[in-house]
Order: structure tokens, then sequence, then C-alpha cells
């Protein structure tokens, strides 16, 4: 039986791994952050099973481990960053920090980065604004992985778009949502571990859905969700990730996962703050908030339901137990770093050994 895999041994080994590629310890310790948290989230797709790719686009000189984001323009409550093709962590992060900072000069701020890369999970960063008794919104565009009403193949990224509130005795509400029916993270997932998927996740090269996740992405393509919805929230996020940005738009963005590792993929980001202390007090906020949770807690439920979740309570209870008990991780994510620990020619620690 596989043993669970503690937060701080987790952590600890995605720093060596980035700090053997040339991460300074202080960017090493944000990227982990970003992706470790992920991973008590239960949202495995996109937490540190993607760091092997990423170190690899390192190593073939599409991104920087050295890269230093920074503005490049800026106004009263918004800013533009370039990325300087660091690992996206980096640069979102980055990209959250001075929404924040213009949120409290300004009320409200919003920053866009370009020359960035495939940032993990939206949701980390719109986090950052609620732990600073913010409102957070972040998104990303991505290279086109998804088709629209009306066309038979990719068109669009499927942009995620994440939203995060504090609340006061309740945990806080986190939106973190891909503007695809799935995300393409469990599609992958799906492949890997040789199972089928709902037919409304992905449609093959003729428009028709298919349940075989091995024909994305080169022969599938992702389905918005909510068909025309889905597809105007995905233009909404280009306009302000991308189009405003100056980073790529639609097809100029490179796949980060299957592009050439040496070139950089194009990604724009967008992040907003409130801040609330401008508003009205924090405290009142937080109990007004508190209400709304407890109201939509209380509803009726319907039959054979068990219970009403707020956006983010089942991420907030896995991660609760992951810090206490540690987390037992997925076989495709532990095979993804046993890769990344031989890339590097790392000490294979106990906890990653595979079980016979």
């Amino acid at each position: 039986m596989r043993s669970a895999v503690k937060v701080e041994q987790l952590e600890s080994f995605c720093m060596a791994a980035m700090r053997a590629c040339g991460f300074s310890e202080s960017d090493a310790r944000t990227a982990a952050d970003v992706l470790v948290t992920t991973d008590t989230w239960g949202i495995h797709s996109h937490g540190t099973k993607a760091l092997r790719l990423y170190l690899r686009r390192v190593r073939a000189g599409g991104l920087k481990a050295a890269g230093r984001p920074r503005v490049i323009a800026e106004g009263p409550a918004w800013a533009t960053v370039d990325g300087d093709n660091a690992v996206a962590m980096i640069s979102a992060c980055k990209g959250m920090e001075t929404a924040m900072a213009k949120a409290e000069a300004a009320g409200i701020g919003y920053s866009a980065v370009r020359n960035s890369c495939h940032f993990g999970a939206a949701g980390y960063y719109a986090w950052m604004a609620a732990r600073r008794d913010m409102i957070g919104i972040s998104m990303s565009n991505s290279d086109p992985n998804m088709s629209v009403p009306g066309a038979r193949w990719k068109v669009i990224g499927n942009n995620p778009l994440a939203f995060a509130a504090p609340a006061g005795e309740e945990k806080p509400i986190l939106l973190d949502m891909a503007l695809s029916a799935v995300a393409a993270g469990k599609v992958n997932a799906a492949a890997a571990m040789g199972k089928r998927i709902p037919d409304n996740w992905i449609a093959d090269e003729e428009g028709a859905p298919t349940t075989d996740p091995s024909l994305y992405p080169l022969k599938a393509c992702l389905l918005p969700m909510a068909g025309h919805k889905g597809y105007g929230l995905a233009m909404m996020v280009e306009t302000l990730s991308a189009v405003l940005s100056g980073a790529g738009v639609l097809s100029q963005v490179m796949s980060w996962n299957l592009h050439d590792p040496s070139a950089p993929t194009g990604h724009g980001h967008a992040f907003i703050a409130v801040n609330v202390g401008a508003m009205m007090p924090v405290r009142e906020f937080k109990d007004r908030v508190d209400r709304a949770i407890r109201e939509i807690r209380a509803a009726p439920r319907a039959r054979g339901s068990e219970r009403i979740c707020i956006p983010g309570e089942i991420e907030w209870g896995r991660r609760e137990r992951a810090l206490a008990e540690g987390m037992d991780l997925p076989e495709d994510v532990r095979a993804s770093l046993r890769g990344l620990a031989e890339d590097l020619g790392m000490t294979l620690p106990d906890w990653l050994e595979e079980t016979r």
C-alpha cells in the first residue's frame, strides 16, 4: 500500500528539482507553493504533475529559470507586466501582486501579463487576493484546443477563469474553472489511465462527440462548457488576458506541452483585485459573505442530496486533510515525478518509490 505524501516532502522535492535547473531559492519556493497547493486541493491535473514539462522547457530554453517579470507600463489602477518568459507561476504571482498594489491605492487594480506560459491553476492567484481581504479574479488564454458552436476544429483556448472572495468564519469562496466542458488535463489523465470519458468533453476531427480520450489533442478537441456561453466567456478572457496585454492571440499561442520546448509559447494572463476595505469595512463584508454562504447551504435539498456545497468547499476540505494527513498522489502524478527525478539525476525519495 502506498504511503501518504506529506506536503513538506512534496514541496522539498519540487524545490530541489527547480534549484537543480538554476532557479533561485525564492522563485523555487514560490512555484512549488503554487503547484503543491493545487495538489492539496485535489486538482492533480494542474499540480506537481506538470513540473516535469515546465522544467523540460527550461532546460530546452523556451522558459528562463532566471526570468525576471517586470512592470513595463502602468497607470493609477492598471499595469502591464512583461513575464520575461519566466516559469509562469512566477509571472502570475507578480501579476496578482501588482494588481493588489494598485487596488491598495485606487480601490481596484488590473494587471495584464505577456510573454508567459501555462500558469497552472487560476484559483491560486485569485486566492492570493482573498488572503489579503480583497476579491480576486484571475484568467489566462491558452493555445487553441477548443471548438466553438458551428466550427469543426480548434478555434480558441479553453481559457481558465477563477474568482475568490474572503469570508469570516466560513472558508473563502473559490471558483476555478476552464471554459471547456472539462480541463484538458483531466482528458489527458483519463487517457493515461485507460479510462473512457463522457461524450460531452471532446469532439473528433469531424466535430462528432467521442468518449475516447486518447484522440486528444492530435485527433480531437475540447468542447466549450454550456455551448455558446462557454465560448463567449472564452472570448472575454482572450480579450482581457491577451489582446489587451500584447500577448499572443488565438493561433499565435503555442501549446506548452506539445510545442517545441525551446521556443516561447506566448501566453497572456490578467488579474483583477478589488480592495474590499476601500468600499466597506472588511468585517462587515465578511459577515455578509458568511450570511450568503449559510443561506445557500441551508436551502432545501433535492431528493437524494446530502449537502449543498459552496464553490471551493470541497477543495478546502481536501486541503485540510492533506495538511493534516498527507496526500495519496495518483499514479500518473507519481510517474511524472519519478520521470522528473530521472531527468535530473536526482535520488528518488522513499515516498516516490514504485510499489510492487
